[in-house]
């Protein structure tokens, strides 16, 4: 991944200063990378409680999983986070394969709508001067 924060994300003026969309674009990776593992943790209960696995839920559950793994390393583009979340409707169209598959996607869902919101307050917080990085020194 690049140094620089993505077009619209502006980074912060001092060159020593940490850069919070650097951290913010690793949790929104570790989010995928987190969702990705759940989602194949589902496997084995549809294969037992739902109508068990066919050759389409398998490749769904499975090609659903990679996307995500795939998508973790994108999250330096300006409109991942968007892609991120178009991909919960997904998982939510998954409610076809087995219930629980919809469920993660709604759980995730929520997960997502949440770091909308704080990318939104990151970005606030910047423009205005608020984040830690841009404070001056304590003496």
């Amino acid at each position: 991944m690049s140094e620089k924060p993505p077009p619209g994300e502006p980074g912060v003026a001092a060159g020593s200063a940490p850069d919070p969309w650097k951290s913010f674009r690793g949790v929104m990776a570790g989010t995928l990378i987190l969702e990705a593992i759940v989602v194949l943790l589902a496997l084995p209960v549809v294969d037992a409680v739902g109508g068990g696995l066919s050759t389409g839920s398998t490749i769904y559950v499975v090609g659903v999983a990679v996307l995500l793994v795939l998508m973790a390393g994108i999250q330096g583009r300006s409109w991942a986070i968007w892609a991120d979340l178009g991909v919960q409707l997904l998982l939510i169209a998954g409610w076809v394969v087995y219930p629980g598959i919809g469920f993660i996607g709604l759980l995730f869902t929520v997960v997502w709508l949440l770091l909308v919101y704080l990318r939104a307050e990151v970005l606030r917080r910047q423009k205005r001067g608020l984040l830690p990085g841009q404070q001056p020194p304590s003496d």
